[in-house]
């Protein structure tokens, strides 16, 4: 299930760096910085980001989360540094949320 959602995050990111004419260094894969001190998002591209990748889950998996709420928010490290965290983030909220999906 993380390599599925790993392939959403980044595919996501791709499509934000063409729609918006962004420089996430994609390259990176999961690696790639995008909120914060390395990152190259403001709060805006953040907020688009974080749409774009909850529309994405919802298209290719059926499931639908908020991610930019105050869980995310209250995390000791944030969720929105890099792309990997990112990741790591939604998988845990699905393995919470729907520990069926885990099984896949």
């Amino acid at each position: 299930m993380r390599e599925k959602i790993s392939n959403i995050v980044l595919t996501s990111i791709e499509e934000f760096n063409i729609t918006y004419e962004q420089k996430i260094p994609i390259e990176l894969g999961e690696a790639a910085p995008l909120f914060g001190k390395e990152g190259v998002l403001d709060s805006l591209g953040l907020v688009s980001l974080i749409v774009m990748v909850e529309q994405a889950l919802e298209d290719e998996l059926a499931i639908s989360f908020i991610l930019a709420d105050e869980k995310a928010m209250s995390q000791k490290t944030s969720p929105f540094l890099k792309a990997g965290l990112l990741v790591d983030y939604i998988s845990r909220l699905i393995e919470e949320e729907m520990p069926v999906w885990t099984d896949r």
